[in-house]
């Protein structure tokens, strides 16, 4: 592997940076997997494919070998999320940054997809509610299908510029921005990262990352906690990009407590000393990434209006009283036919974020009404949220892939009427049984095509 050489002189006095080691590791052709567990999505089945955990973050586990998730139920209903083992030190920064309860608190995810962030957000953050934005349209409909499968109740995406963002001023109490980057750190993952750096590319990057960063600032309350990440080693976007933010825009560098046995290397940068957290795949069990936190120092006020949303009306909240007992802190509203499931905490704060934003997905879908009969959404289905009225039907691996390529399968016993489909306890969607044959509902677009 010929590693760009303009990238490794520009290194050579960076801390932490070891040539030969450096060039060793992505000559080995070493490749780590690792995964995180949804805590809401529990199965016994996942014990056995778990290694040695990663010690940044709670619920994260390098796995001994890389199976085919593709071939894995559990994968498909979201009871994990597979993801690179250096970008889940996010969690251990928002313990260091955000200790105690997480009650109430928004958070902005600006750069989410694929989703792997917005997922471990959403869990650490299940009493509070992340917006998860992506401003690619076709990288949006990946997040909204990953978030899905997650199935926690408090997330919100959306497929918004940053600039869009500009009436929420002082709104947000956590943004994250893992912002667009040269991709060096994801080299010894990735052949075509390697073709497509150059040392143009990374002042490209690293404007658009002051771009991005100039407009989603003001949207931090005062006192609220900035997370900048990127997957490069460049210092012009990392350490030069921390130094920018503590000079331009005012913000205070928070420092985060770390274990010398993780051989995260911690910086400053050359200005201001603004702490940053490098990671060498060569000292750590992961790829090439580098996080700093900082403070709002500045006050910022905004004043929105909010878009009303239509709610149920008193016969269809009676309609849907048996399916949704024992769900407390619920609000429900309408968006065309479709019935949608939010905290209801924060729905006035959906309202305010419909009033100045394009929404691909708040909340749950429980489904809609065709005359008085619910029809079950398989947002629901996969979903966090109470299971009531509806049959359980279990399955065995061979049925529980046939039901994910939406191929025929029988099963030995089955309710007439709605089921839903379980694997090793957890749900992956829902069919219909009627008296001669089987309606298969698992969305059409996330079937399994290979055999």
């Amino acid at each position: 592997m010929d590693l760009p050489k303009q990238l490794i002189d520009s290194l050579a006095n960076v801390k932490g940076f070891d040539k030969a080691a450096f060039e060793a590791v992505h000559a080995s052709g070493e490749q780590v997997t690792s995964i995180r567990l949804n805590p809401f999505k529990p199965s016994l089945a996942l014990e056995t494919i778990k290694d040695a955990p990663v010690p940044w973050c709670k619920d994260a586990f390098y796995l001994k070998e890389r199976p085919s998730f593709t071939m894995d139920p559990l994968f498909h209903a979201g009871a994990y999320y597979v993801q690179e083992a250096s970008s889940m030190f996010l969690q251990h920064a928002i313990d260091q940054l955000i200790p105690g309860t997480k009650q109430g608190l928004k958070v902005l995810d600006l750069c989410a997809a694929p989703g792997g962030k917005t997922t471990l957000l959403a869990s650490i953050f299940s009493e509070g509610l992340v917006v998860s934005n992506e401003v690619i349209k076709s990288r949006a409909a990946i997040l909204v299908e990953n978030t899905t499968k997650w199935g926690l109740p408090n997330i919100v995406v959306t497929n918004n510029d940053p600039e869009h963002f500009k009436d929420f001023s002082g709104y947000f109490d956590v943004i994250i921005v893992d912002a667009p980057c040269s991709g060096s750190g994801l080299f010894r993952k990735d052949k075509l990262a390697i073709e497509e750096w150059s040392e143009q590319n990374v002042l490209h990057c690293s404007q658009r990352q002051e771009r991005i960063l100039s407009a989603i600032l003001p949207c931090l309350k005062q006192d609220g906690i900035l997370i900048y990440s990127t997957c490069s080693y460049s210092v012009q976007e990392d350490e030069a990009i921390a130094d920018w933010l503590v000079k331009d825009l005012q913000l205070a560098s928070c420092s985060i407590n770390i274990e010398s046995s993780w051989n995260i290397i911690a910086t400053q940068s050359p200005q201001h000393q603004a702490w940053g957290y490098r990671f060498y795949p060569n000292l750590v069990k992961g790829e090439g990434f580098y996080l700093a936190a900082f403070k709002q120092t500045n006050n910022h006020y905004s004043h929105l209006k909010e878009v009303a949303l239509t709610k149920l009306s008193k016969t269809e909240l009676l309609a849907l009283t048996p399916f949704i007992q024992n769900d407390v802190d619920a609000a429900y509203f309408k968006q065309s036919n479709s019935i949608r499931r939010v905290p209801a905490k924060f729905f006035t704060t959906i309202q305010e974020l419909a009033s100045r934003l394009y929404i691909k997905r708040a909340g749950i879908e429980i489904g809609e009404f065709k005359g008085k009969d619910l029809i079950p959404s398989h947002e629901w289905a996969v979903s966090t949220l109470p299971k009531n009225g509806i049959a359980f039907l279990e399955v065995n691996k061979e049925q529980a892939l046939l039901f994910l390529k939406r191929a025929i399968f029988t099963p030995i016993q089955a309710t007439l009427g709605w089921n839903w489909v379980v694997y090793e306890g957890v749900v992956l969607g829902l069919v219909k049984v009627l008296p001669n044959r089987i309606n298969n509902y698992y969305p059409a677009e996330w079937r399994i095509l290979k055999d």
